[in-house]
Formats: C-alpha cells, structure tokens, sequence
C-alpha cells in the first residue's frame, strides 16, 4: 500500500513540476507574446483606465480625458482640436497615436520608468503612475496667426527660435479634429473613413511629412555654396551670367520671371529671384560642393525627429550639370519639408549654426515635478558666419526693396526670400508659394523668429503667384506675434 502512495506522490510532484514549469513559461518567456495578441482586451484596459497625461501649450493643457463609463474607460479629449492636431497628433483607442501622443505615449500613459518613485518600481508594483505632461515650445499666438493665415488653404506654416531651436508655430492646413478619433464605435470608424478620403488630406502633417520642390527660396542655399567655396567673393560683382540662359549639355533655356538678370550680381539675383544667375552658379560651385552645402542644412537626413519623426528632403546625389542647374533654383527632384526651409532661413539668422529643431520645453510628472529637459544642441553648421552675415544683408534688400516687400514689418529688421515652385506634368500645376524670412526687432542683439510658409493653392492667376504675394503676408503676421511674444519675455526679466 505504501508503494502505491508513493508512485502517486511521485506523479503528484512531476504534475506539479509540469504546472510550475507550464506557467514560467506563460508568464516569463512567452509573457509579451500575449500582451502584443490583438485579442488581450486586459492591455487595452488598462492603458484607458486613467487619464492621459497633458500636452501644454504657453501654460495651458491642450488636450483632456473624458470619462466614458465604457470598459475603455478615459478617451482623449482635444481643447482647439484643429488649431493644434498638427502638433498633438490623435490618441485614439481604435487607431493608435501619431506625432506627440505616439513619440511621448510612454510619458503620457503615465508607464514611463522615469515617472517612477524610484528605478524598477513599475515592474515591482506591477502598476502605472499617473500620466505626465509634455510641455511644448509652441507659442499660441503665432499658432494662431499660422493658422489664421492660411485660412483652411492647403499648405504649412514652420516657426522657429533661431538661436535655441525651439519650434514656436507648428500648422498644417486644412487641419482636422483628432477628437473625433479617440473612442470607439461607428461614428469613430465612419470619421476616419471620411478623414482618410478627403482629397485635402488633413490628417497629413504637412509641415514636417510633406515635401515641396522649394523653388526660388532653395537659391539662399546656392547663395550659400557659392560664398562658401569661394564662387562668389564679391556680392555686387557681375557674375558673367548670360539671359537667355542655355542649360549646359542641353537646347533647353532657362526662363527668368525678373528683368535685368543678364550678368546681374548675386545681390540682385537674391533680390529680385534671377532663375539665370542662381543656376549658373550652382554649376560653377559643381556637384560635390553643392552636395556638401546642402547636407550641411539638413536635406538627405533620415534621422531628424522633434521628436515626430520628419520626412527626408531630398537633394539628387548624382546629377548631369543641366539637372544641376535646375536643382540650384529649387527645381528638377529637389524637395523639401517645409520644416527644412524654416532651417534654412535660421541658418542664416543664427551666424550660419542651426540649433537642434525641437517641439518639447520640458517633460513633467502629473504634479509638476520636471522629469526631463532636453539641452540644447547643434544640428548643423550650414555655412561660416561671414556668409550668414552676407546673405542677411541680401535677404534685408529682398524685403525692403525687392520681391519681399510684403513681408517688411516697422520697427524690425527682416530679411526674407520668395520662392514660386513649379509643379505637375510639364510644370502645368498652379506654382506653389513660398517664403521663408526671419525678424530681428531693432533693440535686440538677434533675431527673434525665423519662419517657412508653403501654400499649394494659391488664390493667382500663374503669371501673378508668387511667395511675396500668397505667402508673405502669412510670415508677416507670424514674424509680428513672435516679436512682441519677445518683447514681453525681455520686459519679464
């Protein structure tokens, strides 16, 4: 009898070892095998059971969470929805995150190790701390001047701090509620389906996904590899260019929108956009240096994030010099984000330095204590100071008495660059405008703001478009907001 019991204690105790072993393996090895199945609802409940941590705009939450009295039971409110969607981007139960809900869900979900007491308390406690904060660089009144000025257009609007990289207008157009995203149910399937077919695509973040060939703005760019490499030393000098203008190895001529291009300076040909001048020179400076300028900028740069991730713009490696002349005034497979422009012209505010570009102040737990602050760092040296300091003063002479003149704003210095960029099948599409500027008021040591505005349906006939007169106005208005948002940061000090 006693050796029955002990074969059944004996098979007791493999059962027991197979059990034990059966549930390290479930709840160790094959632990997030089951957490990443579409059918573990206990994920998704847990992640709505609390509300999202803030995203926080000049001091005030932009965003909020609604309790549903669902099982997924907190969805995500949107304070101004369309104003600010290209910078919070949708959290929605059904559709995932996107922009700062996506790159900073971890904080906003409040499961960020950072937010906890101490190191492994999450994974010791098994629990989440509440949601934290992301505190933006934006600054609402030139969001609203962005937004206003392109008034449900299609096209962007990119400004930045130049000296630190803050990113203080973020706008894409026409914009859309994420809040009509964050539940679940019909409704919420019907809108993403209508938000999704819509030619106008507003849920594209225009500013940072999209690229535009940056027409005539891309010729501060040239400007800057020519004075670089020593082209050009002399701004005022006759550049021996000819109008028409033959594209090397080619019967194609090259059309000048300005009069009085043939042989014009560098000053003239920035001032009044020569289409002959700035292709001549990109040839003349050649392919590598060109190549090396403008990857000094930024473009061909997969890596950018602030912190979205920001969509490559794009400039040819390999071209003939015809296809190199072209590329030089913004044309043939040149293409940029708006937010790459905005670089542009704080490059040359900036003494030739861009700053890192980002969208975040600070991150903070629910109570405020800041979690973390990201330094400020160096993105790119784009070209020398001397350059920057010369093409200021060309930019200046754009605006003051040249195709910029509507973006001149009194009691301020502002340098700026106009830019029609051709598109469509045989260049046969209404030319997007363009301008990028910067502004300086007249007491300060630099400029305050540098500004990107791209508007793809410009209200013209073709012959009349132009930066100066869709775009500029919009920068104007932006530029304005951030100089008195400065002059009342430098009257609080």
């Amino acid at each position: 009898m006693i050796r029955y019991i002990r074969r059944a204690a004996a098979l007791c105790l493999v059962l027991l070892v197979a059990l034990l072993v059966n549930a390290a393996r479930v709840m160790v090895f094959e632990a997030d095998s089951y957490d990443d199945n579409p059918a573990n609802r206990r994920i998704a409940i847990t992640r709505w059971g609390q509300p999202r941590g803030e995203i926080v705009v000049d001091g005030r939450p932009v965003t909020g969470s609604r309790d549903s009295g669902e099982q997924l039971r907190y969805e995500r409110t949107y304070t101004q929805g369309p104003l600010y969607a290209p910078v919070t981007g949708y959290a929605s139960q059904t559709y995932g995150t996107t922009l700062l809900e996506s790159a900073e869900d971890d904080l906003l979900s409040g499961t960020d190790p950072m937010l906890a007491p101490f190191p492994l308390w999450n994974d010791l406690s098994h629990g989440r701390r509440p949601g934290g904060d992301v505190v933006t660089t934006i600054r609402a009144t030139m969001q609203r001047a962005a937004f206003r000025g392109l008034a449900g257009k299609r096209g962007a609007v990119v400004a930045v701090e130049p000296s630190t990289g803050r990113i203080l207008a973020l706008v894409s157009s026409p914009s859309y509620d994420p809040g009509v995203l964050s539940g679940t149910g019909r409704e919420v399937a019907a809108a993403w389906q209508r938000l999704n077919a819509s030619p106008n695509q507003p849920m594209l973040a225009r500013a940072i996904r999209q690229t535009y060939p940056p027409g005539s703005t891309f010729k501060i760019v040239t400007a800057a590899a020519a004075l670089d490499a020593g082209v050009v030393t002399d701004v005022d000098a006759p550049t021996v260019t000819p109008d028409p203008f033959v594209l090397p190895g080619t019967r194609q001529v090259l059309p000048n929108e300005a009069t009085g291009c043939e042989n014009a300076s560098l000053a003239y040909a920035i001032q009044w956009s020569c289409n002959t001048v700035m292709a001549g020179l990109g040839v003349k400076v050649g392919l590598d240096r060109m190549v090396e300028a403008v990857h000094g900028f930024g473009f061909d740069d997969t890596g950018l994030r602030i912190p979205s991730w920001v969509a490559k713009s794009n400039f040819d490696t390999g071209m003939s010099d015809d296809q190199l002349a072209l590329s030089s005034i913004g044309q043939f497979d040149t293409a940029a984000t708006p937010l790459q422009m905005a670089l542009v012209a704080s490059a040359v505010a900036n003494n030739g330095e861009i700053a890192q570009p980002h969208l975040i102040e600070r991150t903070t737990t629910s109570g405020g204590t800041t979690v973390d602050t990201p330094a400020r760092r160096t993105y790119r040296q784009a070209m020398s100071p001397s350059t920057a300091t010369r093409l200021r003063e060309l930019m200046v002479r754009a605006v003051e008495d040249g195709t910029g003149t509507n973006a001149a704003l009194p009691d301020a210095l502002v340098g700026g660059k106009t830019g029609t960029a051709q598109h469509g099948l045989g260049n046969a599409g209404t030319p997007y405008a363009w301008f990028i500027a910067w502004a300086q008021a007249t007491d300060s040591a630099q400029p305050a703001v540098a500004v990107a505005v791209v508007v793809e349906d410009a209200e013209a006939n073709r012959t009349d478009i132009s930066g100066g007169g869709s775009a500029a106005p919009i920068a104007r208005a932006v530029m304005a907001e951030g100089l008195r948002w400065e002059a009342e940061a430098r009257s609080t000090r």
